[in-house]
């Protein structure tokens, strides 16, 4: 089994040779720029690749972008063999990436919660405190409670009043 350096070099060559296989070496036209290698990973045996892919474009563009790295799947291959020169070249899959998917739902996400925000600041801002601004007791303040000299007739302790 390999390192995990030797993996990670391994998958760094794949994702650039691919990339670059694609924007210069590819003449189909599904494939074109519109397509960005995000990123690769290896097996640990070395054996096989995933590399991970987006597309620029709608759904029918994906699909055709899809179809046209299977049909590349056998040049790009050989293209990472010759640029590895390993004793056996890792077979490569495609498969979309969901980051742009995920990104777009983090922003909607967050633009639900800024508007949430922007009602809550519009609602509180003729608002006032329900009691004092500051409910707290600061040290020092000397009030009494009703209740202490109440504790105090009960403990044995004499009225003053009286």
């Amino acid at each position: 089994m390999a390192d995990n350096a030797r993996a990670k070099r391994l998958a760094d060559l794949i994702r650039e040779v691919v990339a670059e296989k694609l924007h210069r070496g590819i003449k189909d036209p599904r494939l074109g720029t519109h397509v960005t290698v995000t990123d690769t990973r290896v097996t640990g045996d070395l054996r096989e690749a995933t590399v991970f892919y987006t597309v620029f474009g709608d759904d029918e563009d994906r699909k055709a972008a899809a179809a046209g790295l299977e049909s590349a799947k056998g040049v790009l291959r050989s293209a990472v063999g010759k640029a590895a020169g390993i004793k056996h070249t890792p077979s490569l899959t495609f498969v979309a990436d969901a980051l742009p998917e995920n990104a777009r739902t983090l922003d909607d996400a967050l633009a639900r919660a800024r508007a949430a925000d922007e009602e809550v600041r519009k609602a509180s801002s003729g608002a006032t405190y329900a009691g004092d601004a500051d409910p707290y007791r600061k040290p020092g303040e000397a009030e009494l409670d009703e209740d202490d000299g109440e504790a105090d007739d009960a403990a044995g302790g004499k009225d003053e009043s009286a």
